[in-house]
Parts: structure tokens; sequence; C-alpha cells
């Protein structure tokens, strides 16, 4: 864990999100500035800080965290309507906490291309 990391913190316990889901791996939040009726944040409880930093040995978290969207999607009564789930990476993509995240999003219809 980082210890200036804002999700790691989560992780720890020293900020309390507002949980929709944790496992061993996995933790997941509603977004504090939602963009869409559900908007939770998914994020592996390992600090690994931008998909460029991912490894072969990640490819099973990542999957998880993909399996946990998808259950919370049900859970919030979006799975059937539809929702969708997106990683930013850097910057210019929007990633403001270097953390990774999935941002689980749903409740309305979502336009494309975003952005």
């Amino acid at each position: 864990m980082a210890t200036d990391c804002l999700f790691c913190k989560m992780v720890s316990g020293q900020i309390k999100p507002d949980k929709v889901h944790e496992d061993t791996e996995v933790l997941a939040f509603r977004d504090i500035h939602p963009q869409a009726p559900v908007h939770v944040l998914v994020i592996p409880k390992k600090h690994i800080v931008t998909l460029n930093d991912l490894g072969t040995e990640h490819a099973e978290l990542v999957g998880k965290l993909h399996l946990a969207a998808a259950k919370i999607a049900k859970q919030m009564g979006v799975a059937d309507s539809g929702y969708r789930t997106v990683m930013n990476c850097n910057a210019d993509a929007g990633q403001s906490v270097w953390h990774i995240h999935l941002h689980l999003l749903g409740g309305r219809p979502l336009a494309w291309p975003p952005g």
C-alpha cells in the first residue's frame, strides 16, 4: 500500500467510503462525484498505479474487478438495462487517483462516444 494514496487509505480503513462490495482482493464504493445514478468505483486492494503498470501476474486480479462490477450491477438493478465499465489510464484519459480503478456506470442511457 502507498501511504499517500486515497484508495489505499480506504482499503486500510483510515477513510470510510460508502462501500457496496468487499472481498479479500477487491473493494467497491460509490463515487463521490457520480456521473450517473449508479456510479461505483471498483478497486484492487493491491496498490497498482496505472494500467501501464500491470503485468501478466495481475490478469486474474483485473478479471476479479470486472466480475465484481457485474455482480454489483445486478445488485443495483442495472444489469438488464445496461451499464458501462471504464478504466482510465493517466491524466489525458481522466485518471485523477493514482491507483487503478474501474468505474461502473448505469441507471440512465449512456452516450457514445464518451468524452
